[in-house]
């Protein structure tokens, strides 16, 4: 044997040793993440080290991709902690173990989504969910009783008096309240505390510069659907007609979903749009095609008719005193749809329109350009309906 061969041999051994039990397509992964931990280093040496069996993949996947901020700070106990909670969870569900070890790696085991806080929230939930999902045979059934149940064993609500929008799981239940992207980050952690796969999706801006939201994800039988904290069923939601019209590839309105793992885009985060170490993926495509769908079966089903709606200012009905006002559609107390109508600038013809069951009476909520707060009462009979708001 050569001295180079020898020397390439000792070194093989040397860096199996030092990462013995982890696959080999982490170790330069985990070369650069220690470098960049710093004087942390050694805590996150500590986790791989006292990881045993399958958990040393998930320790070693989660200091490969964790973020610098993350890598410079986590303590190796908290890391070891969250791994065990998270493979202990998938051992004692047998729908959590029927999850593919990619999906498991990068949507159960991440003990955080977004920029939130980092706090050890697997065992507090674990503990709260665990009964709720004891007499759950599928991965289904499971989804469905952690989202009816969710807001209840939490106690917190959607609340803009929430201190700051990312909050993680803690601050948001020491408030009793939180924004949609901090409702978002309790129910996926929800989720993952069980071994249910989750993350977090939403858009910057709405296709109509109305604003932002943010829900969640679920993974079953191989597709993400989309639920939120306040559920219905699975894929159906008051924003899909929103997130049916995201424009892919757009960083502002374009659907994206969270990941752990890098995936050379970032989740757009409104509140500091300086932050870029959290991976995402674009699936506005997803969205387009439910949303088309979802309206090409109701269109045809002949119990839905559209209702339209124009905004003016007061008095008048002329095309250049259009209103642009944001409009929410309520059947009793539930959303089922939102938008801006047409203001004085856009096409003569563009009116705000929504597909309503018939034979069902609808509120619109709706806020002038000052601020002022309105809402109207509307039946809606076998026929099309125009409203018209000033």
């Amino acid at each position: 044997m050569t001295k180079t061969m020898l020397l390439l041999c000792l070194l093989a051994c040397a860096c199996g040793g030092r990462y013995e039990g982890i696959p080999v397509k982490y170790h330069a992964l985990l070369d650069d993440a220690l470098a960049r931990a710093g004087a942390n280093r050694g805590e996150l040496e500590g986790a791989l080290a006292g990881a045993t069996g399958a958990e040393k993949e998930g320790v070693a996947f989660l200091v490969s991709y964790m973020p610098t901020r993350d890598l410079a700070s986590t303590r190796g106990a908290d890391l070891l902690l969250n791994t065990r909670l998270a493979y202990a969870a998938r051992e004692r569900h047998a729908w959590a173990g029927s999850v593919p070890d990619s999906i498991f790696l990068n949507d159960v085991l991440p003990y955080a989504i977004l920029n939130e806080t980092r706090e050890n929230w697997r065992e507090d939930f674990n503990r709260r969910f665990t009964p709720l999902v004891a007499g759950c045979t599928t991965l289904e059934e499971a989804i469905r009783a952690v989202n009816k149940h969710v807001r209840d064993e939490l106690k917190v609500d959607y609340n803009t008096r929430r201190r700051k929008p990312d909050q993680s799981p803690s601050e948001s239940i020491e408030q009793g309240m939180a924004s949609c992207s901090g409702l978002s980050i309790l129910l996926t952690d929800a989720f993952r505390s069980i071994g249910i796969p989750s993350r977090v999706a939403g858009v910057a801006n709405w296709h109509d510069d109305r604003g932002n939201h943010t829900w969640c994800e679920v993974w079953l039988d191989g597709k993400w659907y989309f639920t939120e904290y306040y559920p219905e069923e699975l894929d159906r939601a008051w924003f899909l007609a929103d997130a049916g019209r995201a424009i892919p590839g757009n960083r502002d309105y374009a659907v994206w979903a969270s990941s752990f793992k890098p995936t050379g885009n970032s989740f757009p985060l409104v509140w500091d749009r300086s932050i870029e170490y959290v991976p995402a993926v674009d699936v506005s495509r997803h969205y387009i095609d439910v949303y088309q769908s979802v309206s090409s079966r109701q269109e045809a089903d002949g119990n839905h008719v559209r209702l339209r709606v124009r905004a003016f200012a007061a008095g008048s009905r002329l095309p250049e005193d259009r209103l642009k006002v944001n409009v929410d559609v309520f059947r009793g107390t539930e959303q089922v749809g939102g938008g801006s109508t047409a203001g004085p600038t856009r096409d003569v013809n563009e009116v705000l329109s929504f597909l309503v069951e018939k034979n069902r009476e609808y509120t619109l909520k709706y806020w002038l350009p000052d601020g002022t707060g309105k809402e109207v009462t509307v039946a809606v009979k076998d026929s099309p309906v125009e409203v018209t708001l000033d």
